[in-house]
């Protein structure tokens, strides 16, 4: 199968990254690294030595192939002296090697950052945690939503009256993932300067608890611990999604200047001068009485007429999508935030990448193949011959 070169490479086609993730933290760390151009191979457990658990859904099915796109894919049995050999050789001609098992995990298969280190001073390790690589909770098994309780977004999510509520994307997940990738980069960077490699670890609680950001902050600074308000925004008011005569709308009437071009928009003018709403903190001790004189109004119209006449006034307004109707959206569509895979199987669309680098294109380029595809070919490219590797087979370590 194609090793993904091509004649204008993307920046990241020097380097070879194998991937021993799984589930969605580690996956989206290297799918950063894949669609970028790096070189990435799939290590997966072979089914006879028992496979990986199915973690991860179907590998035809939309999870599955979102996250592990661009890739070439290979087993070898890591719990066999042959396998873990087999690993080091490997790691002797990589770059980056990411991992998202409990810490303990890889000590025991003999591929920590002390074995992989001394096997190859250049080599970046990515290892990605439930709750970081020591502490009390180094061994627990962390999962996304564990991480939203704990790491506090729970407790600032869904309305006030109601119980905690999870995000309904798996945000502790992508955001430690997003931070890895962020971290391999720089791990490349200074390799370019020192010549050597580095241990990068993130976990999903870290993750999760730098994602609080100001709510984090109000609490450090200010002794101020937030609650949920809903659909409201913390500390701005009005910010709300509000009733329109046929649907729901989010307005963000910001700041002093914006709040009164949105009262003139909707024809009450009267609010921006309201003693009782006149700034920003008189705003937020009363926003249940100006929301509900702000409901009022708006249910009076249509989404899209307000949608229109907001935004031209300069205040920040729009629809409240489904997922279909978001990819429906003109925008969306411009940004070309859903491609087509550009392999010669059956169609298959996924999410594109949001960056843009210069001219650079990181196309989907191929799907994930079929379990193990590109194992003979790996093997050879790092020198092993076709005897070597049918023992190996038959060994039940690839």
């Amino acid at each position: 199968m194609t090793d993904f070169t091509d004649d204008t490479p993307l920046p990241l086609s020097p380097y070879r990254v194998l991937d021993l993730t799984r589930v969605r933290a580690g996956p989206t760390a290297v799918r950063q690294l894949a669609d970028w151009g790096a070189r990435v191979i799939k290590i997966e457990t072979p089914d006879s030595a028992g496979g990986d658990g199915g973690l991860g859904g179907p590998r035809d099915g939309p999870d599955f192939q979102n996250l592990h796109r661009n890739k070439r894919g290979m087993t070898l049995n890591l719990k066999e002296a042959a396998g873990r050999a087999t690993m080091l050789d490997l790691v002797r001609q990589a770059d980056v090697v990411v991992e998202n098992y409990r810490p303990d995990v890889k000590e025991r298969l003999g591929i920590d950052w002390p074995a992989l280190s001394t096997t190859n001073p250049r080599i970046i390790l990515a290892s990605i945690s439930g709750f970081g690589q020591d502490g009390p909770y180094r061994e627990r098994p962390g999962v996304d939503q564990i991480a939203q309780g704990l790491g506090g977004l729970m407790s600032i999510t869904g309305d006030p009256d109601a119980p905690p509520m999870r995000v309904g994307i798996p945000t502790a997940d992508l955001t430690a993932g997003l931070l890895a990738a962020q971290g391999i980069l720089m791990a490349l960077l200074a390799r370019g300067q020192t010549g050597k490699g580095q241990w990068i670890r993130t976990s999903l609680l870290q993750a999760q608890t730098f994602m609080l950001d100001f709510q984090a902050a109000r609490w450090l600074v200010e002794g101020e611990v937030a609650g949920r308000v809903g659909n409201q925004h913390p500390t701005s008011v009005p910010t709300n999604a509000y009733e329109t005569a046929d649907g729901h709308i989010n307005v963000a009437a910001v700041g002093d200047r914006i709040y009164a071009r949105f009262c003139d928009c909707i024809g009450a003018p009267e609010l921006a001068q309201d003693p009782d709403f006149a700034t920003g903190g008189k705003r937020y001790r009363n926003r249940a009485a100006l929301n509900d004189r702000i409901a009022v109004i708006l249910k009076t119209r249509v989404s899209a007429d307000w949608i229109d006449w907001l935004n031209a006034a300069g205040v920040p307004c729009g629809p409240i999508n489904s997922i279909d109707q978001t990819f429906a959206d003109p925008q969306v569509r411009h940004l070309e935030m859903a491609r087509k895979v550009a392999d010669d199987g059956p169609d298959l669309t996924l999410v594109a990448q949001p960056i843009q680098v210069g001219d650079h294109d990181p196309a989907l380029r191929h799907r994930m193949g079929a379990k193990g595809a590109d194992t003979d070919d790996i093997l050879a490219e790092i020198g092993y011959d076709a005897a070597r590797i049918a023992a190996l087979r038959d060994g039940g370590i690839i």
